[in-house]
């Protein structure tokens, strides 16, 4: 098929190669690193005069003479030079990280650098219990930290496992010697092979093609669900001007397949120079900061702020006021350590956990990194392609019409005649699927009526399968009872089969403005032709399907997967708007989509499909608001599919990418969180954080509703801490300067936060309300101030109130008995108002809800009983805390009774400002869904 001869000289005279370094060729045409025009390098690299024409990328000829190589394939002498100067043929692989270097990393997370920073300042000052407990939680999260780190390093090695492991190379002994076909190892593959291509291959490198024509799957490349076809290119094609390298037909890619036909090609780039190591090269490994670790970064340096203000205050003031020293510095440690969350990485991991384990169980769904699991409840936007997610992965008949537009199921049996046979008689690696999705059809419409045709009744002859080059398969039948009489039945391309059929110039071009027109509205057109011919024994060829008779069209269409619309309806109600990334026709998304109702601004339409072209022309500012407001991207090549995704982050979205390809690797990278099938390719698998059971919307909801509840009980667990703990801290600091003995001592401090923080665990086991999972939950640090900051201060205010109470019960206390019995009653206080907090002030919930019971319950219940017995033990005089009178709990019960009455209404202010009204039946329907699950 190509016009380079086995003969040719491109290798130089008699095929003899030079010893310099091999040529290389930039196998993207049309564009090269610094943005100027794609050129074919000679020998030595220098510039050749047979550098293609701007935008067309370079012939046979032009690429074996820039390798310095030639049809008759490389020396075996020059491959092993070339080996031993390019290297192997394998993906390059990272350099694993040591675990130390891990662990000191980890440190550089804002808020485990200021607790270290806390724990060493404790160690300084003796208040070693404090500095215990910090530096055992530092430990524990940068250990949790260190092991998700290793995960990532694994995912280069897995990229080995999708390449082929043999090819078949052509190459001579010597000069004079015929070239010989043999198996080589893939890894010892380098520039300027020729190599074989059959049905079932798997491209090896990066080639081009010599000789011959093919069709490959390259989805794992581009998500392009429908085989390419591919074909030597002999002279620049100015057609091709301006075409995405996949879109070239010369070129095949490291990573795809081979489906039909054969070829000749040769290697242009391997290792990793090639396409396929490109998508996941090093940039593309580096996840970016994810919505989780934005949202804890944000709120840890708002504590920072506080935490690094309070020591300096407290030593300030009371150096000023009480003319203490540095004797009130592990008081003021103390402070800062009250106010920080220590056990939020306790929480977070326990509470995800869970959840994750959950999951795994109910549904079959992994999750590999666990801060992945409350990005999936904050996702507001979804990524995903159509094909296997949307629709189900085959076509199927949509119609059958003769030339005239008629519904005629004669054109589909004919069609079903021509696939049988090609399904019988042909050597196919699989079946094609256009031709079971016609047998399937025909097999529908029921037996055939008198005069129409019936493909039972013609047996085989011989077959010319389909080739890219033809774009036609024919079948060639015989009827019994016609003696001397063979049919050929051609089905194939449009404008192939009218090539082949006696129809004049204006048939033909109303026959292919229809097809247009059809495929516009996203179907797959097939044109099926027939001639009948003398019976003969003789062979077949291509020659032969001259003078057909146009019979008709068969349109097919992806079949939308069963679950898909109602799945896309749930999701909406639950905010997550689906945008649909594909690398197929732009007719072809728009039709599912619009069966789907999963429509542009409600219009269905090519014209509202955003192509791959249209993103290449915008400037990132232009395409986040693009990307905001369109919901289909068609024609998208890996790299568009990770630019739309971080334009979607970029404009304040967390979004989710669900993708089960090497041409996803870059999309679940850029995305918030990455999403992929169990059955994915395993380097998929690698970089995604979260693995579904099977390919089905329906599985992502149950891991949205999973996340919502897990980040639920985390912001809970933040406000009521945070809120507590601000409380008690503006509290103290106002009692070290009104008293002349420190409020609370550092022992006392510790055991309090001790006590609270055992408690607190009952959140990761709580269930959190069912207006959780009506929206994404978000961790944002300014609503977390605001909030924090006021109901804070009313918790501030009712420790004071505790003050008025302990000088009216203490006022005749003799000598120190007074300073502890105040110890003990501002723990019990302290204990008390924390343990009424953590039962109203969770957010949300109905009357119903707040009736019933849990863990959270059972441990507030707990904490109270320790705050007001603790005292009265033997640990109390150790603590330095001794027994209060009976007025003191008279009196605290009046100032417990008012903070209650007052939380509860500063609660219901919130929630009317804050959160959205709730709909009654919706919220009934939310929480019915959660008890059917929670069954399950």
């Amino acid at each position: 098929m190509s016009s380079v001869p086995e003969s040719s000289s491109a290798a130089g005279p008699g095929g003899h190669v030079t010893a310099g370094p091999p040529a290389s060729v930039t196998p993207f045409p049309g564009t090269v690193a610094d943005g100027g025009t794609a050129a074919v390098a000679g020998p030595g690299g220098d510039r050749t005069s047979a550098a293609p024409a701007p935008g067309t990328g370079p012939t046979s000829l032009q690429t074996l003479r820039a390798l310095d190589s030639g049809p008759r394939g490389l020396l075996e002498s020059e491959a092993e030079i070339r080996l031993g100067r390019t290297g192997e043929n394998v993906l390059p692989a990272r350099r694993p990280v040591p675990w130390p270097r891990r662990f000191l990393r980890s440190l550089r997370d804002p808020f485990t650098s200021v607790l270290l920073c806390l724990g060493l300042v404790s160690a300084l000052v003796s208040a070693w219990g404090t500095a215990g407990v910090i530096l055992a939680l530092v430990g524990v999260s940068c250990l949790l930290r260190s092991a998700e780190e290793h995960r990532a390093d694994r995912s280069a090695a897995a990229l080995r496992e999708l390449v082929a492991t043999t090819a078949t190379v052509v190459r001579r002994a010597s000069d004079d010697a015929p070239p010989l076909e043999r198996e080589a190892p893939v890894a010892d593959l380098v520039p300027g092979d020729v190599i074989r291509l059959r049905p079932g291959d798997l491209v090896p490198a990066d080639v081009q093609l010599l000789r011959d024509g093919l069709t490959v799957h390259q989805s794992a490349l581009t998500g392009e669900s429908a085989p390419v076809a591919k074909r030597a290119l002999d002279v620049p094609d100015p057609a091709l001007s301006g075409a995405g390298p996949f879109a070239q037909p010369q070129w095949c890619f490291q990573g795809s397949s081979v489906t039909s036909g054969s070829g000749t090609a040769v290697i242009v780039a391997t290792g990793g120079a090639t396409r396929f190591a490109a998508a996941h090269d090093g940039r593309a490994g580096q996840r970016g900061t994810s919505a989780f670790d934005r949202s804890v970064q944000g709120i840890s340096w708002t504590l920072i702020r506080f935490m690094l203000l309070t020591p300096p205050l407290v030593l300030m003031a009371n150096a000023a006021l009480r003319g203490r020293g540095l004797e009130t510095l592990p008081f003021a440690v103390a402070v800062a350590v009250g106010l920080t969350p220590e056990m939020l990485p306790v929480i977070v991991t326990t509470t995800l956990a869970r959840g994750a384990a959950r999951l795994a169980r109910t549904s079959g769904v992994i999750v590999k990194r666990l801060p992945a699991l409350h990005d999936l409840g904050a996702v507001d936007v979804l990524c995903l392609d159509k094909t296997g997610t949307l629709t189900e992965d085959r076509p199927v008949v949509a119609e059958a019409t003769d030339g005239m537009d008629r519904p005629d199921p004669d054109v589909l049996r004919w069609a079903a005649v021509s696939a049988l046979w090609t399904l019988r008689l042909a050597e196919l690696p699989s079946a094609d699927a256009l031709d079971e999705a016609v047998l399937d059809a025909a097999e529908e419409c029921g037996p055939s009526a008198a005069g129409e045709v019936d493909p039972e009744a013609y047996e085989g002859v011989a077959v010319l399968p389909f080739d890219p080059v033809r774009r036609v398969a024919t079948a060639v039948v015989r009827r019994p009872g016609r003696l001397g009489v063979h049919t050929l039945v051609t089905k194939g391309a449009v404008e192939a089969v009218l090539d082949r059929c006696v129809v004049g110039r204006e048939e033909r071009d109303r026959l292919l403005a229809l097809a247009d027109r059809k495929a516009e509205t996203g179907l797959r057109l097939v044109a099926v032709a027939r001639a009948d011919r003398v019976a003969r024994a003789g062979a077949y060829t291509p020659a032969d399907e001259r003078g057909l008779t146009f019979v008709g069209l068969v349109a097919l269409r992806d079949v939308p997967a069963p679950s898909a619309a109602d799945a896309l309806g749930v999701l909406a109600r639950r905010g997550v708007s689906v945008k649909v990334l594909t690398g197929d026709h732009p007719g072809t998304a728009a039709r599912v989509c619009a069966d789907l109702g999963l429509r542009p601004e409600g219009r269905p339409g090519p014209d509202d499909v955003v192509t791959a072209d249209l993103v290449d022309a915008l400037s990132d500012k232009e395409l986040v608001r693009v990307a905001d407001r369109a919901s289909v991207f068609a024609r998208c090549t890996p790299e568009h599919k990770a630019r739309i995704v971080m334009a979607l982050r970029a404009g304040g979205h967390t979004t989710g990418f669900l993708g089960d390809g090497v041409n996803d690797l870059p999309a679940l990278h850029a995305a918030d969180v990455g999403i992929c099938p169990r059955n994915a390719v395993d380097v998929a698998r690698e970089a995604a954080d979260v693995v579904l059971a099977e390919k089905d919307l329906t599985a992502i909801d149950r891991a949205v509703l999973a996340g919502r509840r897990s980040s639920g009980n985390i912001a809970t667990y933040l406000r009521i801490t945070l809120s507590s703990n601000l409380g008690n801290v503006i509290a103290m600091l106002t009692a070290g300067l009104m008293l002349p003995f420190l409020p609370m001592l550092p022992a006392q401090v510790l055991v309090q936060n001790l006590c609270f923080d055992a408690a607190q665990l009952a959140f990761a086991f709580e269930r959190p309300a069912a207006s959780v999972v009506r929206r994404p939950t978000v961790l944002r640090p300014r609503d977390f101030l605001r909030f924090i900051t006021g109901f804070g201060l009313l918790n501030a205010a009712a420790d004071l109130a505790t003050f008025g109470v302990l000088a009216l019960a203490l006022h005749n206390a003799p000598g120190d008995g007074g300073e502890t019995a105040f110890h003990a009653g501002w723990f019990t206080e302290n204990l008390l108002t924390q343990a009424l907090v953590m039962i109203l002030l969770r957010t949300g919930r109905t009357a119903a809800e707040r009736r019933a019971g849990g863990p959270l319950r059972t441990a507030a219940a707990g904490l109270a009983a320790v705050g007001v017995v603790l005292p009265l033990t033997p640990l109390g005089p150790l603590l330095g805390m001794s027994a209060l009178p009976p007025l003191y709990y008279l009196l605290l019960a009046s100032v417990l009774g008012l903070y209650a009455i007052g939380l509860t209404a500063a609660r219901r202010r919130y929630e009317r400002r804050h959160l959205p009204d709730a709909d009654p039946v919706r919220e009934d329907l939310v929480r019915e869904d959660e008890e059917e699950r929670a069954g399950r």
